[in-house]
């Protein structure tokens, strides 16, 4: 399963994903929305729930025993159940192209068929009402539709990412991605958003991290007053954030709709390496799966040929969370709370390099 960084290490190394970051406006406002829109014809997907307390749209479609067999979009957002709202306007940017699911005798005849979930971020920026709609939807696809192929994805904290946190720290959008040895490409997008903390208390490492074989240790006494100040920022934060951890992952392979759902369940592990705990109940961890299906699976290897997509899902969860941790480079304070990032707490006194700090 010998894999190889991926050109830009985006999700959108998987040939015809394109993804676009909107981001609610007002001086109130922490909250933002993602669309990651599949090629023409739209593609394979499957979805798999974990968290306790998810807020989601349209995931009853993705299962493989319904009729539905491609979607057009797959909407990420800020602003809990009320930010699924966004995805009106993705939807209806897709109706104006023509583009889902043909339900009558005119080609503009289609329902585009658009999944959603959401993260908690409401009142981040101090403003509870202050969050996505359709017209933020409708941004997010322009956006993504505005791109060329392979372009370069946005980290940090953008979309989605804009208002969330992770153990206190601030969180934000992370993506990865690989060629396998077959040649198949498999890519990850992540909102990090969780209860759970990124960080191991002992040492200050990204969980994450340790599973790429190259943990990043600061200075002891960088780590000691970074958690004093994190834990200061985390006691005048009340109430205790909700929150949900959200992902994508894709790849190029064909697979059937029953294969694209288990991919979405194995890339949970993704999160579990890098987040501690995960799946509680006042998180919505959720996991989509794509499949553009312009590559095969090698025929001699049956069955098993999915599994080294299995396993580069997860890896490739883990790398982007660790990632959307580093590129978020400042952190909030403001009348919605105050969420220091990890760069603020740690790299200004142990300026340790990582393999994930760097640009798509």
């Amino acid at each position: 399963m010998t894999k190889n960084e991926a050109p830009h290490d985006a999700l959108t190394d998987v040939t015809g994903l394109r993804v676009g970051h909107a981001r609610v406006a007002g001086p109130g406002a922490l909250s933002g929305t993602t669309v990651v829109l599949a090629p023409e014809g739209g593609a394979v997907a499957g979805v798999d729930v974990r968290g306790g307390g998810p807020g989601t749209r349209e995931t009853d479609a993705l299962d493989p025993r319904n009729v539905v067999q491609r979607i057009e979009a797959v909407v990420l957002t800020g602003g809990s159940a009320y930010g699924l709202e966004s995805a009106a306007g993705v939807m209806a940017w897709l109706e104006e192209q023509g583009r889902g699911v043909r339900v009558g005798p005119e080609p503009s005849h289609v329902v585009p068929v658009v999944p959603a979930a959401c993260v908690f971020d409401l009142g981040r920026g101090g403003d509870f009402t202050a969050r996505p709609g359709a017209a933020t939807g409708r941004e997010a696809v322009e956006a993504a539709a505005a791109t060329g192929l392979h372009a370069r994805v946005e980290t940090g904290a953008v979309g989605a990412g804009t208002g969330a946190v992770v153990g206190g720290l601030k969180g934000g959008v992370g993506t990865a991605s690989a060629v396998l040895e077959s040649g198949i490409t498999v890519g990850a997008l992540v909102v990090v958003n969780a209860v759970g903390s990124a960080v191991d208390p002992e040492t200050g490492a990204l969980y994450g991290e340790y599973f790429q074989g190259r943990p990043a240790h600061p200075d002891p006494a960088v780590h000691e007053n970074a958690r004093r100040r994190l834990a200061e920022a985390v006691a005048r934060n009340t109430p205790p954030p909700l929150n949900t951890t959200l992902a994508v992952v894709a790849t190029d392979a064909v697979l059937t709709r029953a294969q694209a759902q288990k991919f979405a369940g194995t890339a949970h592990d993704g999160i579990a390496r890098a987040v501690r705990p995960v799946h509680l109940l006042n998180d919505g961890d959720t996991v989509f799966a794509l499949a553009t299906c312009a590559r095969d699976l090698a025929p001699e290897a049956g069955p098993l040929a999915l599994n080294e997509i299995l396993a580069a899902g997860a890896d490739l969860v883990t790398r982007a969370i660790v990632r959307a941790v580093r590129d978020t480079a400042e952190g909030v304070d403001g009348p919605g709370g105050l969420f220091p990032s990890y760069r603020e707490l740690y790299e200004a006194g142990d300026a340790v390099d990582s393999p994930y700090n760097k640009g798509s």
